[in-house]
This record gives structure tokens, sequence and C-alpha cells, in this order.
């Protein structure tokens, strides 16, 4: 019996899911930007690349910030993880960290608030979102954007 001769350069299949530790320093933002844009890359999303880098960097920032409330003054040491999972249709970002201040939901941003719209546009941008709060403390923040262009 024969065997059939596999040719081409077939890639391996991206993981579908992939996660990073952020250090709790001022990098942690860029560090998450960076890791987005390469995952997406790589799954060939590059369409999805510019709102995926604005809900990582928005949940990111907020994470650091109520991570670092949580830790007694330790700034260095948060346990801030960023998670991307590629489906068929969505990408789902997601964002955990120690801190039980559950997100507030988005309004009209001031024209002259300083902060306040990184939620504001994390709900402009994503088709659902939200988040998962875990005992005894903690939360997953989470946002669900489309990878396809609308019919």
């Amino acid at each position: 019996m024969g065997r059939a001769a596999v040719t081409g350069t077939a890639r391996p299949a991206a993981p579908r899911t992939v996660q990073l530790s952020l250090s709790g320093d001022l990098t942690g933002c860029g560090q998450a930007r960076a890791f987005t844009e390469r995952a997406l890359l790589d799954w060939g999303l590059d369409q999805c690349i510019d709102d995926a880098l604005t809900v990582v960097s928005e949940l990111t920032a907020n994470a650091m910030l109520h991570a670092r409330r949580c830790d007694a003054g330790d700034e260095g040491e948060t346990d801030v993880r960023l998670r991307l999972t590629r489906r068929p249709a969505h990408l789902v970002c997601a964002v955990t960290d120690r801190s039980d201040a559950v997100p507030v939901s988005p309004h009209a941003p001031d024209s002259f608030q300083e902060h306040g719209r990184g939620l504001f546009m994390v709900e402009a941008l994503a088709q659902h979102w939200g988040w998962t709060r875990y005992t005894p403390s903690g939360k997953t923040v989470w946002a669900i954007l489309p990878t396809e262009a609308p019919a």
C-alpha cells in the first residue's frame, strides 16, 4: 500500500489561546500591546489590531491601577494576566487582576474629565464586554471583538 506524499509549506495552526503575565511597573501596558500585536499577526487577524490594541491598553491600564492599590505598597509585584482567545468569528481579550473593584459602567465622558474614558472606548469597540468576579478576591474583565467585517 502506498503512502500519500505531503507537499507544501503548511504552517502549523497557531494556538487558539495565549496568555501573558505582566510586570507590575509601567512597562506592563507596553508588554501587553506588543504581545497582542504579535498574537494577532500570527493568527492572521491584521484587520483587528487597532481595535484590539486600544481595548487591551485600556483593560490593562485599569488592572495595573487597581492591582497596585491591592498590593500593600509593593508596586512591582502585581498579579495581572492578559489572555487572548481566538474564536471562529471573535477575539476575546481578558485581563485578570486581584482587585475586588468591579468596573464602573461607562458613561458619556465629561470633556473636562481627566479619566474615565477607557471603558467608554471599550464599549464602543467591543460587541460585548463584562467582568467575572472570583472568590475570595479578584476579577477578569473581558471584551469580545469581531474578527470579520460586518456584511
